[in-house]
C-alpha cells in the first residue's frame, strides 16, 4: 500500500482538556482547524513527520480512555485498495464512500479490533490546496 500522509486521530473523553494538554502542556503547533457552525469540532497537530488530531465525539463517545485512538491513512487510490484489501481477507468495516467534509473514505479493522481509515483526498479538496 503507498501511503502518502497518515495520522493518529484522538477522540478524547474531554476535548478541550486534550487540547490544552498538546498545545499548551506539550507545546504542538495547530496545523488546521475545523468544524461545523461555527463550532471548532477539530484540530490537527504538527507532530514530527505526521500528524496528530484531536476530535469532538459525534455520538460513538469513547468511555474508557484508550477507546478513542485510530489510525488515518491517506491513500491514491481507494476503490484499488478496497479491491486489494478485500481480496486479502482484511475486515471491511465500511466500504469506500464520500463523506459530507469532502474526502473518500472507507474503514477497516486490524486482528485486535483496532480501526483504521483509509483516505482518498479529491482534487479539489482543501487539503490539496496550499494557502500562503
Amino acid at each position: 500500500m503507498e501511503v502518502l500522509s497518515s495520522r493518529v486521530l484522538l477522540r478524547p473523553l474531554d476535548f478541550e482538556r486534550s487540547l490544552d494538554f498538546y498545545v499548551r502542556q506539550l507545546g504542538l503547533s495547530i496545523y488546521r482547524e475545523y468544524g461545523y457552525g461555527g463550532d471548532v469540532t477539530g484540530v490537527v497537530l504538527f507532530m514530527g513527520g505526521g500528524f496528530l488530531e484531536l476530535s469532538r465525539s459525534d455520538g460513538a463517545a469513547p468511555t474508557k480512555a484508550g477507546e478513542g485512538m485510530r489510525l488515518w491513512l491517506q491513500v491514491p487510490d481507494l476503490q484499488a485498495e478496497f479491491g486489494r484489501l478485500e481480496a486479502a481477507g482484511v475486515a471491511i468495516l465500511e466500504p469506500p464512500a464520500a463523506m459530507p467534509w469532502g474526502l473518500e473514505e472507507m474503514w477497516i479493522e486490524d486482528p485486535d479490533g483496532n480501526r483504521v481509515v483509509l483516505v482518498e483526498v479529491p482534487p479539489a479538496h482543501p487539503l490539496r490546496r496550499r494557502v500562503d
